[in-house]
């Protein structure tokens, strides 16, 4: 028996999942993001504690004989976060997430001090990583940088919690901005750029090896018969391709979930920084991806019905099965930026072609159409990258809108697959990284493909006219930013 744990931002998810690879229950504890100022995310880390005792204390209840044969643990977790800790590894200050974006200033100045990052570290620095945090820490709260000892992030800080051992994958290291991404280790340059040293960082680890033993007081708790072996697990997109078994070169997926996604796996490490492309390791040993992000992407329909006041099931309602044509109305969907391809952490969202004819459908059909506008964006620029795609899984909560991914695949060009048994999250990915690390099992006999229950094509009746919506669409950029400068 294994277990996945899933830090994510709104949620943490546990499940337990057998030698079969059958979930066999979860449980799923809901967290809360702090906005202390605009353009600010935070979020306590003793919060992220008690949701995983009161989730895992909860599988215990439901399956106490399957619990009690649990021998190992795997760990997902949303990336980015700054976890401060003093000599005594006490929290120093609230955890600075993913999508804060206070520390844009803070990126001009690191790769001012690091030249080499881009090339080094995969990536343009952007105001979501790591490292400019801790420059942003350094200028405004300086007593708390002086006495922070170690730096952690956020599923790091939950393995320190479960086994006491500061440890961390080579996935989400990578989306520190600290790591030598082509060599799988800590950069000291990038460091020096934020005033640390290794000494301030978790020992590497590959995803899929051991990494620690739960602590025996919280084995005794749960009832396991001997304390589970914790592996070096991943950061949630990395997780999450291990969970749909993307983990040979070529293999690609679509996230669309709060936000999007597009990986695609590589054999090497292929920087592309222009156009905010990610360059990364991937948590399987001497595998590496290329991703992009969009950062409103089912989000951008939740904000949507929270105007409008209705349900997203609501708001889907009003819509036919199939669109005849793109709606009247254009959405751009920066609501908290853009990461790929414009790197602009100040452009914000906006509806245009708005009439005294347009509904409230033709608003929700827009925003479908604008965030997967903003998913071709991401694709053709990967393309430019050297990776070329043609199909992918989609996987997200909004992958259960086959409208949704109807327009997704005519507007990106590709054909995408749906799969049979329901979405494939970063905590199955987790307990397949657990078994593969207590198991030793190869990873290619572990991480099986989901089934496919369809595959959605392009549809070339509406091709033409997604294009020039494209055209509209990546036109309204200038625009815009022209205005937030003004």
């Amino acid at each position: 028996m294994f277990v996945g744990i899933d830090l994510g931002t709104s949620a943490l998810k546990a499940v337990l999942v057998d030698g079969a690879q059958q979930v066999l229950g979860s449980s799923t504890r809901p967290l809360r993001v702090s906005t202390p100022h605009a353009g600010w995310s935070e979020q306590a880390p003793q919060d992220w504690w008690a949701a995983l005792m009161g989730a895992m204390d909860a599988l215990a209840a439901a399956h106490p004989r399957e619990m009690a044969g649990v021998t190992g643990i795997g760990l997902s977790g949303q990336q980015h976060g700054a976890v401060l800790l003093d000599s005594h590894g006490a929290v120093l200050r609230p955890c600075i997430l993913w999508n804060d974006e206070r520390a844009a200033r803070e990126c001009t100045e690191f790769e001012h001090r690091f030249p080499r990052s881009r090339q080094v570290c995969g990536t343009i620095a952007m105001p979501g990583f790591t490292a400019p945090k801790l420059i942003w820490v350094a200028r405004h709260e300086p007593d708390i940088f002086h006495a922070t000892r170690h730096v952690l992030l956020p599923k790091a800080w939950l393995r320190y919690r479960l086994s006491g051992e500061m440890l961390e994958d080579m996935s989400d290291a990578s989306g520190s901005l600290w790591l030598d991404v082509g060599q799988r280790q800590w950069s000291h340059e990038a460091l020096a750029a934020t005033g640390l040293t290794t000494a301030h960082m978790p020992a590497l680890v590959e995803g899929t090896a051991r990494a620690g033993w739960l602590d025996q007081d919280l084995a005794r708790r749960w009832g396991m018969k001997a304390r589970p072996v914790i592996a070096g697990s991943a950061g949630d997109n990395a997780a999450g391709a291990v969970g749909l078994g993307a983990v040979a070169a070529g293999a690609s997926f679509l996230s669309l979930g709060t936000s999007g996604v597009v990986w695609v796996t590589t054999d090497r490490f292929r920087p592309h920084p222009d156009g905010g492309v990610h360059a990364f390791c991937h948590t399987v040993p001497q595998t590496w991806h290329q991703m992009g992000v969009t950062l409103s992407a089912a989000s951008s329909l939740a904000w949507w019905a929270q105007i409008a006041g209705l349900s997203v099931a609501d708001l889907l309602a009003e819509l036919p099965p199939a669109v005849a044509r793109p709606s009247p109305v254009v959405f751009l969907p920066y609501l908290s930026g853009d990461r790929t391809p414009h790197n602009d952490a100040d452009i914000r969202g906006v509806f245009a072609g708005l009439s005294h004819d347009t509904t409230r459908a033709d608003m929700t059909q827009a925003v479908l159409e604008g965030v997967a506008c903003s998913f071709r964006d991401v694709v053709d620029v990967l393309a430019q990258a050297g990776s070329v795609m043609t199909q992918a899984d989609v996987i997200g909560g909004g992958s259960r809108s086959a409208l949704w991914v109807s327009i997704l695949s005519t507007v990106t060009g590709l054909s995408l697959h749906r799969l049979a048994h329901g979405e494939v999250d970063g905590a199955f990915g987790a307990a397949r990284l657990a078994r593969i690390a207590v198991t030793g099992e190869s990873v290619a006999a572990v991480c099986l493909p989901p089934q496919r229950r369809e595959t959605v094509t392009p549809d070339p009746a509406l091709g033409d006219a997604y294009h020039a919506r494209q055209a509209r669409y990546r036109g309204l950029y200038p625009a815009m930013r022209s205005l937030e400068t003004v």
